[in-house]
């Protein structure tokens, strides 16, 4: 028999009772590697309204859900889980900076577009198989650290020996892929290239 999942609110509780502290006050709340793990992003979370950094990473989350409320939250992290979209991000979309949400099930990066503060998303090893998917992080003119290694489509572009190219190509403003410094090779216009 399998044990029932934590609820948001009862991790909550645990993390109340162990820092002596309100969550509803608190700033950074960890919520990572609970057991038995949380199954559901649930309408406790409302109550974070000063919280900055939510992690929520090695459960079993099926969606990102309830984030309304978190009016202050910067830094969201999502690893470890069995996250398939983006749905659900749109809420917090004006104040989100960092997205770490490796080690998921996303195929699709739909929804992602208004995500227009992020400047770090973390996604390794999810499953986007389609540079049309990946152009979509075109649309986020403050991205400027993207982890994407183990996805489909970065396996196969690093076995012809272009991902990196191909992929700062598409992403001007990228200044570090997968841990890598991108380096811009300066055009010397006196050349007549562009």
């Amino acid at each position: 028999m399998q044990a029932k999942a934590t609820t948001v609110k009862e991790a909550l509780a645990k993390l109340e009772e162990k820092s002596g502290e309100k969550v509803s006050e608190s700033k950074a709340i960890k919520l990572y590697g609970q057991v038995p793990p949380i199954e559901k992003m649930d309408s406790s979370l409302s109550i974070l309204t000063n919280c900055e950094k939510l992690s929520m990473s090695t459960n079993c989350i099926g969606k990102i859900t309830n984030l309304n409320g978190l009016n202050n939250l910067k830094i969201l992290s999502l690893g470890r889980n069995n996250i398939k979209s983006f749905n659900g991000l749109e809420v917090v979309a004006g104040t989100l900076e960092e997205l770490w949400i490796s080690y998921n099930l996303i195929e699709t990066l739909k929804g992602i577009e208004s995500m227009k503060k992020l400047r770090v998303l973390y996604m390794s090893n999810n499953l986007v198989k389609e540079w049309e998917e990946f152009c979509r992080l075109a649309n986020l003119p403050c991205l400027a650290d993207l982890g994407f290694v183990g996805n489909p489509l970065e396996e196969k572009q690093s076995a012809q020996g272009t991902w990196m190219d191909e992929a700062s190509k598409r992403l001007p403003n990228l200044r570090k892929l997968d841990g890598t410094p991108i380096i811009k090779q300066e055009v010397d216009e006196a050349d007549g290239e562009s």
